[in-house]
């Protein structure tokens, strides 16, 4: 069986950034809008550094104006994420992008999204799921409305709340009012962190935000202190090694912490985080793990194993998604 053949579970994927650059180039024309300044000639996305990559990805974000653009993305991300053998997975959703953080345009865009999930659920055998996340650097005040819009539309679809965008702007304790908003609402909590922000941001999302899981969050291999509290206290991480390579958080597979996180009992788990982006996939993910850590067989099924238990699905999700596993 090769690595695009088994079964995965995806935890850490943003929907714009996961978006093929052909479609946002097609979006751009159907449009008239110019966004050649962010590809490279053979077409792929064109940046210099994380802080350029966050310009870059909402400048192509910029063409999805309305609910049908997010229901045709949703289509074309899920066709990808599924020829690479994820059979279930969870994005992260801005209403800043979805609406502008108003509560009844978000609704508009979130049926939409969740129309065409259900469509491609039914079609190529991918459960979507979703998770409302802020966008840090906009500031907590711009978090508020999305807590609420959140909170508004919990259920079946929408699971969890994080945090997105640059890592390093602000404190994740101010944004303490959102996430207490959607913990209220019966959402599950997860930030990014340890991407950028060391492990002493790490520390901030356990302490300050009270989080089940952590986006990124293998700086935390700088702290054998807290190295230990994740293992103790089964924080799990959404980790992204071809992300953290490519924009240089390690500076090869090799010097990734991911094997030496797992050996010391953490919970990892594997993602994409913004794959077209990033030249990667579910598959590559795999190869590169079995080729650098030769992870085998037996360790992608704990590593499924643990990301299947770390989902936000509800509990009839997570079993049908665990008899797909078995077959």
């Amino acid at each position: 069986m090769s690595h695009r053949d088994l079964p995965k579970i995806e935890l850490h994927l943003h929907l714009e950034g996961a978006a093929p650059p052909d479609f946002i180039r097609g979006l751009a024309r159907e449009k008239n809008v110019d966004l050649s300044r962010i590809f490279t000639p053979d077409g792929s996305y064109a940046y210099r550094d994380f802080t350029h990559f966050l310009s870059v990805y909402e400048a192509a974000t910029s063409v999805l104006t309305s609910p049908e653009d997010y229901a045709r993305l949703t289509r074309a991300v899920l066709e990808e994420s599924a020829a690479h053998g994820v059979i279930y997975c969870e994005t992260f959703l801005s209403p800043d992008f979805c609406g502008g953080g108003d509560l009844g345009a978000w609704r508009e865009y979130l049926a939409a999204i969740e129309t065409a999930a259900a469509e491609m659920e039914a079609e190529a055998g991918i459960t979507l799921r979703g998770i409302v996340t802020p966008i840090r650097h906009y500031g907590p005040e711009r978090a508020k409305p999305n807590a609420i819009c959140a909170a508004e539309t919990a259920g079946a679809f929408i699971r969890g709340f994080g945090i997105g965008g640059d890592e390093m702007a602000g404190k994740l304790k101010d944004f303490a009012w959102s996430f207490d908003c959607a913990r209220e609402a019966g959402l599950h909590i997860t930030a990014h962190a340890g991407e950028w922000g060391g492990a002493a941001s790490v520390w901030d999302a356990v302490r300050d935000l009270r989080v089940e899981r952590i986006g990124h969050g293998v700086q935390a291999i700088e702290d054998p202190a807290l190295v230990d509290h994740l293992a103790e206290t089964g924080i799990v991480l959404e980790c992204c090694p071809g992300s953290n390579v490519v924009l240089g958080v390690f500076p090869s597979w090799e010097a990734h912490p991911i094997e030496r996180l797992r050996a010391a009992g953490v919970k990892v788990t594997v993602s994409t985080d913004d794959p077209p982006f990033f030249h990667t996939t579910m598959t590559q993910e795999y190869d590169h793990l079995a080729e650098t850590f030769g992870w085998d067989e037996a360790v992608f099924a704990e590593i499924t194993q643990t990301a299947l238990a770390a989902a936000f699905c509800d509990e009839d999700t997570r079993a049908a998604i665990a008899k797909r596993l078995e077959t």
